[in-house]
């Protein structure tokens, strides 16, 4: 299964590079409420992550969107449980624990080093992408199948 295959690191992004973050865009966008997606989602095994938190009602003061290439946790600090779900697993939600406040490095479409620091819901969606490129599904991360997997409500 492509989903739990780690993935190929970039280096230096190319223009299919930059395409392959417009193709993520694009594919988070077509989800209603879609907050991240990660190029193994998209059937692209490459160390890739697109996310933007704009506009949710958990993060009043989101860093916008951003494409990071090759991300790497350099820091990280606390911990919580909260409800996760995921564009790969649609039936399901699961309680996760990760950590609260994060500092993830990257690069981004440009090629420049980004540094990122964050905290709670959209430390949450980083660390949930970036789990995507180890090959890790949230399931994976879940104390118990049977106590923190629920079925997905519908809207």
């Amino acid at each position: 299964m492509r989903l739990k295959t780690p993935c190929a690191p970039v280096g230096t992004p190319t223009a299919a590079t930059r395409a392959l973050a417009d193709d993520l865009r694009d594919t988070a966008r077509s989800y209603p409420r879609t907050v991240g997606i990660a190029a193994p989602q998209i059937g692209v095994l490459e160390r890739v992550i697109w996310i933007d938190c704009t506009g949710h009602p958990k993060v009043p003061q989101a860093l916008g969107e951003m494409c990071l290439i090759d991300p790497l946790v350099v820091d990280h600090e606390g911990a919580a449980i909260g409800r996760e779900g995921c564009l790969s697993l649609p039936d399901i939600t699961a309680n996760v624990r990760r950590a609260t406040r994060v500092v993830v490095e990257g690069v981004d479409l440009g090629g420049a080093v980004r540094r990122v620091e964050t905290r709670d819901f959209e430390a949450r969606v980083l660390l949930h992408e970036i789990d995507h490129l180890d090959g890790v599904l949230i399931l994976d991360r879940v104390a118990s199948l049977a106590d923190d997997v629920f079925p997905r409500r519908r809207p």
